[in-house]
């Protein structure tokens, strides 16, 4: 269900419905993203959807969930719950940790290719960047086979502008930690380039000593991943997975942010 809390900060978020639109009158959008909930919590598919719960049929639900990606409004929800973390002083800019995570592909689709770890089956992959106590910044998803490594700049990069302190926003860690899969040279002076501090092992070397008592970001690959319709995509088109992958990092926030409050 959707609590009032989470309701009062994304009400604002979704596009309005025009005034005078023609046919019957739409589903109140707090029972669509109910029925969205639902539909991530449980991984069914959109017909499936109970209609004896009220939240109105599963094609209304999955409209209006691409409608909303199509308005970047689960991007601004996750924005708006990292400002409040950042104000509570619940975010540790100190470091911050980027790994990937396979998945399979039940439909194929955009972002699929062969998986190295499931027999070459056709699967995705998220690439996430989390803060040092593992709270998600930014996830992008690609192929199953695409390198870790490739991803690294990306996601320091696409680090979304977070407010809630005094001065500009803050867009980068002082660290980032890896494992030996975002081992490159080029992509440590860009990262010094960045004024980020490259903690990442290397290929034929031991690990960096430690540095495993860091490491969150399995932890924050295990809370997204409860989510059902995250372990499995069912998706074809990658904006409405990843529509549900910003949904599931904004509910992530807000429960760390609950978490603080009480």
């Amino acid at each position: 269900m959707v609590d009032d809390e989470l309701w009062a900060l994304i009400e604002p978020l979704l596009p309005p419905w025009p005034e005078r639109s023609p046919g019957p009158r739409p589903v109140s959008d707090r029972l669509c993203l109910q029925g969205i909930l639902f539909v991530l919590h449980n991984d069914i598919a959109w017909q499936l959807l109970p209609l004896e719960l009220g939240l109105g049929s599963g094609q209304t639900c999955w409209r209006r969930l691409d409608r909303w990606q199509k308005a970047r409004a689960f991007d601004r929800l996750h924005r708006v719950l990292l400002a409040e973390l950042n104000a509570a002083g619940e975010l540790d800019w100190s470091r911050a940790w980027v790994d990937g995570s396979h998945f399979r592909a039940k439909k194929g689709g955009g972002d699929t290719g062969p998986s190295p770890v499931d027999r070459r089956k056709t699967g995705s992959k998220h690439h996430l960047i989390c803060d040092g106590r593992g709270t998600p910044l930014k996830v992008i998803t690609t192929a199953a086979n695409v390198n870790d490594v490739t991803q690294t700049l990306a996601l320091v990069d696409g680090i979304p502008p977070v407010a809630g302190r005094h001065g500009h926003p803050r867009r980068r860690p002082e660290s980032l930690l890896g494992d030996k899969g975002h081992d490159s040279n080029a992509h440590r002076d860009a990262l010094r380039n960045r004024r980020v501090l490259p903690v990442i092992s290397r290929k034929g070397s031991p690990n960096i000593k430690g540095i495993g008592k860091l490491r969150y970001v399995e932890q924050t690959f295990a809370l997204l991943h409860q989510f059902k319709r995250l372990a499995v995509r069912w998706e074809r088109r990658t904006e409405l997975h990843d529509a549900f992958v910003s949904l599931a990092c904004s509910l992530i926030c807000c429960r760390r942010l609950k978490q603080y409050q009480s």
